[in-house]
C-alpha cells in the first residue's frame, strides 16, 4: 500500500479563458492568465492510496462517493499511468482510492475544478513518482486547473499542435514577484451555478458575434498589456485590464442565445462599489473580476484591504461583523468622517476570504 496527501490551490484568471477550440482535448479558443491564490485560505485536497487489495478504482468528493468513469477522471489518471510506465518501465500494481475535498464553495464560480484536477493529477504523479510538467495532464481534467498546477501569476498557451501537447501553462512571476498584492473573495452566493462553464461556453461559441471580436482583438492586446503591467507591478494598469476583461467576458455571455447570465443583482452593485469607491479616493485602488458566478475577486493593495471592506459593509451590511472576513486578519476601521455610502444588500455579501498570491501544489504527506 502506497499513499499520497497533497493540496492544491484556486487560480482567478484575469484574462479569461471562454471557448474550446478542441472540447474532448480541452484546447482553449485563446491564452489566458490568472493569478494563483494561497491554499492557507482556498485549496483542494486529495489524498489517493494504491494498493493491490482494492479491486476497483474510487472516488469521493467532498464526502460523497462519485462515478469513477468521468471521461475527463479517466484521461488524468490513464496518462499518468502512461507516463508513469514509459519512465519507469514498469507500473506499480493494484487500483487507487481518491478522496477529495475543497474548503470553499464547489461550483459556484470559484474555480473548484481547477484546483480539484490540479490536486489530482499532482497527487496522481508523486503517487507514480511522474517527473515533468504536468499543466497538461491537469489540462484535460478541467481547463484552468493546468495554470493551479502552478504558483504567482501563470499564463495558459492554447497552443497550435492538434494533439494538445503545447497547451500547457508557464509562469510569468513567482508568488513573491508582487507581495503587496491582495485578494477578497467577496461569497455573494454558495448555489450551484444553473448554467455549467462547459455549457455555457459551447452555447456562446456557437451563438455569440461578439465571441469573434474579444478573440481576434481583445485578448491578444490585453495579454501582452497585463504581461507588462504585472512585471512592473503596476497595479493602475493590471486594475483596468481585469476590469475591462471582466466585463467583456460577461457581456460576451449576455450576447449568447439565449443569454448566460453568471452575475447577479448584487454582483452588479459591487461592480458599481468598486468604481465609486476608485472614484471617491482619487485614483484605481481596487479592482474585480468574476469568472462564470456571481462571487466577486478583488484585487488591491494591502493598504486598500481595510477601508474598501468597510465601505462593502456599509452597502452590503452582514448579519454578524464579527465572523464576516475569514483567512488573512483584519480590522474593518469605521468610515471616514462625513462619507455615506446607501446600504443596497443586507447580507448580500455573505462572506469574505482575504488572501494573497501564493504557490502551486503542495505534497503534505507520503507513506507506503
Amino acid at each position: 500500500m502506497k499513499s499520497v496527501t497533497c493540496t492544491a490551490p484556486v487560480n482567478i484568471a484575469v484574462i479569461k479563458y471562454w471557448g474550446k477550440a478542441d472540447e474532448k482535448l480541452i484546447i482553449p479558443l485563446n491564452d489566458s492568465l490568472s493569478v494563483t491564490l494561497n491554499s492557507d485560505e482556498l485549496r483542494a485536497k486529495t489524498t489517493i492510496t494504491l494498493s493491490e487489495d482494492f479491486t476497483r478504482d474510487q472516488i469521493w468528493l467532498n464526502g460523497k462517493e462519485e462515478s469513477i468513469d468521468n471521461p475527463r477522471l479517466q484521461s488524468c489518471l490513464a496518462e499518468i499511468r502512461k507516463r508513469a510506465e514509459a519512465e519507469h518501465k514498469s507500473l506499480p500494481k493494484g487500483c487507487v482510492q481518491i478522496v477529495s475535498e475543497n474548503n470553499f464553495p464547489t461550483a459556484a464560480g470559484l474555480a473548484s475544478s481547477a484546483a480539484g484536477y490540479a490536486c489530482l493529477v499532482f497527487a496522481l504523479s508523486k503517487l507514480y513518482a511522474v517527473s515533468g510538467d504536468i499543466s497538461a495532464v491537469a489540462r484535460q481534467g478541467s481547463g484552468s486547473a493546468c495554470r493551479s498546477v502552478l504558483g504567482g501569476f501563470v499564463r495558459w498557451v492554447a497552443g497550435t499542435e492538434p494533439s494538445g501537447a503545447d497547451s500547457r501553462a508557464v509562469q510569468v512571476a513567482p508568488a513573491a514577484h508582487w507581495p503587496d498584492l491582495r485578494c477578497l473573495i467577496l461569497v455573494v452566493s454558495h448555489d450551484r451555478k444553473k448554467v455549467a462553464s462547459t455549457s455555457g461556453m459551447q452555447r456562446t461559441v456557437q451563438t455569440s458575434d461578439l465571441m469573434r471580436a474579444r478573440l481576434e482583438h481583445s485578448v491578444p492586446a490585453r495579454l501582452a498589456a497585463i504581461t507588462d503591467a504585472i512585471l512592473r507591478r503596476d497595479f493602475a494598469a493590471f486594475a483596468e485590464l481585469t476590469m475591462r476583461d471582466s466585463n467583456q467576458l460577461h457581456a460576451v455571455c449576455q450576447d449568447t442565445y439565449p443569454p448566460v447570465r453568471y452575475m447577479n443583482d448584487v454582483s452588479h452593485a459591487l461592480v458599481d462599489t468598486v468604481h465609486e469607491y476608485n472614484a471617491r479616493r482619487g485614483g484605481v485602488r481596487a479592482c474585480y473580476t468574476f469568472d462564470a458566478g456571481p462571487n466577486a475577486c478583488v484585487y488591491l493593495p494591502e493598504a486598500e484591504v481595510a477601508p474598501f471592506l468597510a465601505v462593502v459593509a456599509a452597502v452590503c451590511p452582514p448579519p454578524v461583523l464579527a465572523d464576516w472576513v475569514t483567512g488573512r486578519p483584519v480590522q474593518l476601521p469605521p468610515l471616514p468622517e462625513g462619507e455615506v455610502w446607501e446600504q443596497l444588500f443586507p447580507g448580500g455579501v455573505q462572506s469574505v476570504i482575504h488572501t494573497t498570491v501564493g504557490d502551486g501544489p503542495r505534497l503534505l504527506e507520503a507513506a507506503e
